[in-house]
């Protein structure tokens, strides 16, 4: 399993080394904002106004500390977030195992067929939205199995900034053209049974499912393969703290625009692929003006790919750290089992969408609260792996870190049991 060697130093902080620290968390940042925001912070802000700004920044604080503990475990013991796991048990990988084999396969399937939908409003439409989503598959898994990381870093980095400038645009029109709903007009409420669902699948993918915190591990070694450079603690917190607040702002200004200009209009986002990737665009749109259509679909489509791209890396990558660190292989059979997983995982997700989906937004919500339940377990093993005996103590959490992991904990623990009630005793 990649490490970093022992007696690396520790380097001064440059403008340099900071350069060539920053990568990872930037990546789970474009993975978040093509996932949860352009979906779920997008249809929050549209079904429910200013309502659910609140849970959107709840959910972002108390999953911070958890991906927080993915890159600076890293930094500070030179080993990766899952091999802490295996310190504490074989059976923590395990289970880190079995929920990205679920949970990777829907969400790759998700995020792909949203790329798909976005690409055919380009006027591809001679092939169905699902055969469309298994050529994007199959591309990505192509460009990943040579090996090309320096291309995803820099895919990630030029896509994330593209479309945060463009829905700040967009959303600074949408204010100052704003119309009010009309005076009749009562908006739902997302605080009853009917609507738990939704907020689970909101909090599910908000920013991020805590899985993604792994990856950010990993790809901290990739990032030195690239680099030369190995990320000191206080170069990670600046490449952290950058992707991860950027994150909160874009759930924020991305929520803003579906409250803005869909709210109160009686329009709700449909459930098929095509008709939902059209309303997202027409939302950037018809506050810029139809001359942005072009530029706001490039945009939207490069981010979902971008995404795309990120998840078929990632889960992949944590699969066959999982497997490397149960069978004790070495460097060249991680590679080997990485090429494996992403074979896997991307004709796993390809089933999915071909036989088993006919409705994206259906997907993209079973894929949300799938990730959700799963956050509980994920969150409190990364808590207890940060305060092993092997991190050193002033990189362990303080008392303010650990109160905000136990609220999280606690919010996770009582959201997923009320879940499970309404499933059980309302039918969901």
């Amino acid at each position: 399993m990649e490490s970093a060697r022992e007696d690396e130093p520790a380097g001064k902080t440059t403008w340099a080394n900071l350069g060539k620290a920053l990568g990872p968390g930037i990546l789970v940042a474009c993975a978040a904002v093509g996932g949860s925001h352009l979906v779920w912070s997008t249809r929050a802000g549209a079904e429910f106004g200013w309502s659910l700004v609140g849970l959107v920044l709840l959910a972002n604080l108390f999953k911070f500390p958890f991906f927080l503990y993915g890159q600076r475990y890293t930094a500070a013991t030179g080993e990766s977030l899952l091999t802490g796991y295996y310190r504490h048990g074989v059976v923590f990988v395990w289970i880190f195992l079995l929920f990205n084999i679920l949970t990777g396969t829907i969400n790759v399937a998700g995020v792909a067929m949203l790329s798909a939908a976005l690409f055919a409003g380009y006027g591809f439409t001679a092939l169905p939205v699902a055969q469309i989503t298994v050529l994007l598959v199959i591309f990505c898994a192509l460009v990943l199995l040579g090996g090309q990381y320096r291309f995803l870093d820099g895919f990630a980095k030029v896509t994330i900034a593209v479309l945060g400038l463009s829905t700040l645009l967009a959303v600074a029109f949408a204010f100052f053209n704003y119309t009010a709903p009309p005076p009749d007009f009562r908006a739902p409420s997302p605080w009853t049974l009917a609507s738990f669902a939704f907020l689970i699948g909101l909090l599910g993918w908000m920013p991020a499912p805590v899985d993604l915190s792994a990856w950010s591990s990993l790809w901290m070694f990739s990032r030195q393969k690239q680099t030369g450079h190995f990320a000191t603690p206080r170069e990670t917190a600046v490449d952290f703290y950058l992707g991860y607040v950027s994150a909160v702002f874009l759930a924020v200004v991305f929520l803003a625009l579906g409250a803005l200009v869909m709210h109160g209009t009686g329009v709700s986002f449909a459930a098929s692929g095509i008709a939902f990737s059209a309303q997202l665009v027409q939302l950037y749109t018809e506050t810029i003006g139809d001359w942005s259509r072009l530029l706001i679909l490039s945009a939207a489509f490069v981010t979902m790919f971008s995404t795309t791209m990120t998840c078929i890396d990632g889960y992949p990558r944590a699969l066959a750290a999982c497997c490397s660190l149960i069978g004790r292989c070495d460097v060249e059979r991680f590679a080997a089992l990485q090429r494996f997983w992403v074979v896997a995982v991307a004709g796993s997700a390809c089933l999915v969408v071909l036989f088993f989906v006919q409705n994206l937004v259906q997907l993209l919500t079973f894929a949300a609260v799938a990730s959700f339940l799963t956050s509980p377990v994920l969150a409190y093993i990364n808590y207890k792996v940060m305060n092993g005996a092997n991190v050193p103590r002033h990189h362990r959490p303080g008392r303010l870190l650990k109160l905000l992991s136990w609220s999280g904990l606690v919010f996770f623990g009582l959201m997923t049991a009320g879940y499970l009630y309404v499933l059980l005793f309302y039918g969901g």
